[in-house]
């Protein structure tokens, strides 16, 4: 029976605790997770899928929807782990999450540091080291917008660029459910754009949301904010 699970994993964050939400597409065929959290986080993700009966032997697929560290941390380590698991994402990001282009995010964070103030010098040059630090890893797949695809019993792969150039999310036609990836989150009950001071294209980002808020699906799933539905 076609599915979809929507994980919730807490993060250490300094003195607070912070969530992410990767999501589990499960049908016959395959059981696809989408984005894998930060760095070291495989341990946390096997320990969610243990939690609902699933092993990460069973993943078929790791979908990234964008090349951010926090969304594709532990890829090398789940694909370490798991060979058989195939890796995907769109042809935009596919070169930043390979490691054959530089990562966007951390080109930005150079260029920001020249203009940080000094107080701000040294949490700033902490995250260029952790960008520069991060694994990449091979893609197997290249997923293109409105491709449909059998996962779940049925999903279209969706263009949103703005928060990164190639990013992607996916639309669950069957339970009319969208995950969102970084195209929106959620604040004051309301689908936004991420942390528009450091998207790489906001006007391509607003055209991202307002792409995804015409799918009026039942229910968005946002990575960082968890579900959002209006029903």
């Amino acid at each position: 029976m076609p599915s979809y699970h929507v994980l919730s994993i807490e993060i250490p964050y300094g003195d607070a605790v912070t969530a992410i939400h990767p999501v589990l597409i499960q049908d016959d065929q395959d059981l696809v997770l989408v984005d894998c959290g930060y760095p070291g986080d495989l341990k946390r993700i096997e320990a969610a899928l243990a939690a609902i009966g699933l092993t990460g032997d069973q993943l078929t697929r790791l979908v990234i929807t964008h090349h951010d560290y926090d969304h594709m941390g532990a890829a090398a380590s789940f694909k370490r782990k798991y060979p058989h698991l195939l890796v995907a994402t769109s042809e935009g990001e596919a070169p930043y999450v390979s490691g054959e282009q530089p990562s966007a995010r951390l080109v930005q964070a150079m260029d920001l540091q020249r203009s940080l103030p000094a107080s701000e010098q040294e949490r700033g040059l902490a995250f260029i080291e952790m960008l520069k630090g991060m694994e990449t890893v091979p893609v197997d797949e290249s997923l293109q917008n409105g491709e449909r695809l059998s996962w779940g019993g049925g999903c279209e792969v969706i263009a949103t660029p703005g928060h990164t150039p190639g990013h992607i999310s996916l639309y669950l036609t069957e339970q009319s459910v969208l995950i969102t990836g970084d195209a929106a989150v959620i604040e004051g009950g309301e689908l936004v754009v991420a942390n528009p001071q450091y998207t790489l294209d906001l006007g391509s980002a607003k055209e991202s949301l307002a792409k995804l808020l015409a799918y009026d699906a039942d229910a968005y799933i946002c990575y960082h904010g968890g579900v959002y539905s209006k029903r």
